[in-house]
Formats: C-alpha cells, structure tokens, sequence
C-alpha cells in the first residue's frame, strides 16, 4: 500500500573541493546537511555535484543523501539519489530511495520525493511504500 510523508526541512550547504578545477568548468560540489521534520523525523547528510548558472535560473545537479530517523513509526536510514535541472521558469526533479540501501525497520522501503520550495522555506512530499505498512 502506498502512503505518502509530508513536512518541512532545514538545509545546511557547504562548498566542498572539486576534481575539474578547470577555469571556466562551471562544476561545484557542496556537502548537505538536511534536518527532516513531520512525517519524517531524520537528519540526512550527501554530497551534492551541481553544474550551470543557477543564479540565472539555469543549472543541474546530482546528489546522494543518507537520511536515518524514523517514518511512519519505523526507524531506520535509506539513501535518495536526486537528479534535477532548470531551466529560466521550468523544473525537473527525480528524487528516489536507492534499492539495497535501506536499513533497519525501513528494510525494502522503495519511493520517491518532491522537494518544494516556496518564500524561502523547503518542504517534502514522499510517496513510499513499506512492507507490511497496511
């Protein structure tokens, strides 16, 4: 059965060393620190790789995060894989737990997320599937 997590989050960003430090190669790479709250109550850390002009609106950028708490009672980790680009006033995001990486009570936890931001503040809608969560 399917259910789905909603809530805000903090983030915490960091500039971490890149491999191509070409001039002008345009990559970055930051570390995250993500506080969950609601429905999911969990830190999360990743890296992130981010590449494009995002201060015109313009950019993409991959990511893995470990988030360990709980949801829907349950506590254990599982790792997401973001995948998402802009562009000018269009967005695509691909936000998924990574199969084989979840943990504990949160073993074969399969789902996706959707990151919203709006005025500033992060938010999260999940669309999960646990077994024996009927």
């Amino acid at each position: 059965m399917t259910a789905q997590a909603t809530g805000p989050f903090e983030i915490k960003m960091a500039p971490l060393d890149t491999y191509n430090q070409a001039e002008g190669a345009g990559i970055a790479r930051f570390s995250i620190d993500k506080e969950y709250s609601g429905d999911i109550e969990a830190t999360s850390q990743g890296e992130m790789v981010s590449a494009g002009s995002p201060q015109e609106g313009r950019a993409g950028y991959v990511a893995m995060e470990r988030v360990t708490g709980t949801l829907a009672g349950r506590q254990g980790s599982f790792v997401l894989q973001h995948s998402a680009t802009m562009d000018g006033s269009s967005q695509e995001q691909s936000i998924s737990v990574v199969p084989g990486s979840t943990t504990g009570g949160l073993t074969d936890l399969t789902g996706s997320m959707r990151i919203i931001i709006e005025n500033g503040a992060h938010s999260y809608e999940f669309e999960y599937t646990l077994p024996d969560s009927e």
